[in-house]
């Protein structure tokens, strides 16, 4: 039995929900702290007398998290090319989950002092570490379960399951937001993390029916599961590596740059309220998710590379009208800007990253070489990006313009690296 071989229409549609329900709680998570860290952590857990520097050590212990998901990547990933890919998701999940539910818990600065701000770090890294090999695994979920032709569609998939995520952490907040500005700094923005816990029963008890995929019980038959997946990989795809971590530089650092920093930019550059932009932020989301399948039936069709490319194109000719519209000050160009940036130029690249990783990767090494390419990239890339944005606008005084030079660099690097992956593609 292969990755390609034939599976009845019930089995691959309860995967399909599996990966990307597993995926959307997990995103939900990941931004709900992300656009908290923009909104009340920097004030909550990270006082300062400088409002710039508060925001920075929030953004901070956002980033941090980034630098421990190539750790969590190693450990599950291991875990997934040994034993399975189903077993290690219910335990990424459950990481992920408790460290969220116990984030809405916690004591601020003010009540407990520089005990909030480790205790914070601290719920992170457990993040941090469960996020490192849920992706890998939701996306061979979907991967290893699809026909051959069609292999881009379910690629996609997951993926989808970062702009839901993210929709669910802007919607819930924004609902938050109906309240006081008293009441949700106190315990409103409180709500979103606890609740939580609800939608990681449901995801566990959705993969708890699901059966291990097709290609990982091959690999168990024939006698060909790696006993170490990390040593077989630099040993045999090193190049691979190096490809998937580029192709991710242009996937997540614009894409926090659009859906995160927007938001302390926004709000605190150009005056918006948080209502609006989390809501800006929510219809870019909106049409993302809407984007993402199409742009993976489209790689089915035109290839993989073709699409990836267009997409890192588009981000890169837009970096310098996205500002030059957020910066009218007007409603309907925040709006415009933000679905552009996330509903067109980004989806191209997002939909096919997964399967275009995958296909570089033989089964015996595959979660570990796509985990391994994604959570560096994103250490390198999307922790930085809030962080390296708040940065260049205090050091150019508010100057966009370094900005967008620095969205156009990661596009560059990703059209290089991505360009190579034609010679790395195999027939598994």
């Amino acid at each position: 039995m292969s990755a390609a071989a034939p599976t009845s229409r019930r089995p691959q549609a309860r995967v399909i929900t599996a990966s990307v329900t597993g995926s959307a709680i997990e995103w939900f998570d990941f931004f709900l702290y992300g656009t908290a860290a923009g909104l009340v952590f920097d004030t909550l857990f990270f006082p300062a007398s400088d409002p710039v520097v508060s925001l920075m050590l929030s953004y901070l212990s956002f980033s941090l998290t980034f630098f421990v998901r190539p750790f969590g990547g190693l450990i599950f990933s291991h875990i997934g090319d040994r034993i399975g890919r189903k077993r290690t998701l219910v335990i990424t999940l459950s990481l992920m989950g408790g460290a969220t539910v116990l984030i809405g818990l916690l004591p601020t600065y003010a009540q407990i002092g520089v005990w909030a701000p480790i205790l914070l770090i601290l719920m992170r890294l457990i993040q941090g570490l469960g996020i490192g090999g849920e992706w890998g695994g939701a996306l061979l979920l979907a991967y290893e379960y699809a026909p051959r032709e069609r292999r881009g569609l379910f690629g996609s998939v997951p993926q989808m399951g970062v702009t839901i995520g993210m929709l669910l952490a802007s919607l819930s907040l924004t609902v938050m937001g109906l309240l006081s500005a008293d009441q949700f700094t106190t315990w409103g923005w409180r709500v979103p993390f606890i609740a939580s816990i609800v939608l990681v029963l449901v995801g566990l008890w959705i993969r708890s029916g699901i059966d291990e995929t097709p290609a990982f019980r091959a690999a168990q038959e024939s006698g060909t599961v790696s006993k170490l997946p990390i040593i077989d990989t630099f040993r045999l795809h090193w190049r691979s590596v190096l490809v998937a971590i580029g192709a991710k530089v242009v996937e997540t650092a614009p894409f926090y740059i659009f859906g995160t920093f927007v938001v302390s930019y926004a709000t605190g550059t150009l005056d918006f309220s948080d209502t609006t932009v989390l809501n800006a932020v929510t219809v870019g989301a909106v049409a993302a998710t809407a984007m993402i399948p199409l742009m993976g039936l489209l790689s089915d069709r035109f290839g993989r590379v073709p699409v990836y490319q267009t997409g890192a194109v588009l981000i890169g000719l837009f970096a310098v009208p996205y500002f030059v519209l957020l910066n009218l000050g007007t409603t309907w160009a925040l709006f415009g800007a933000t679905v552009i940036a996330l509903g067109v130029c980004w989806p191209p690249v997002t939909a096919t990253l997964g399967t275009l990783s995958s296909e570089i990767f033989t089964t015996k090494v595959r979660y570990t070489g796509v985990t391994l390419g994604y959570q560096v990239g994103a250490a390198l890339a999307g922790g930085t990006a809030p962080l390296i944005g708040t940065w260049l606008m205090g050091a150019f005084h508010d100057s966009w313009l370094p900005l967008a030079v620095y969205l156009m660099g990661t596009a560059a690097v990703s059209i290089t690296a991505v360009a190579l992956s034609r010679r790395l593609h195999v027939a598994d």
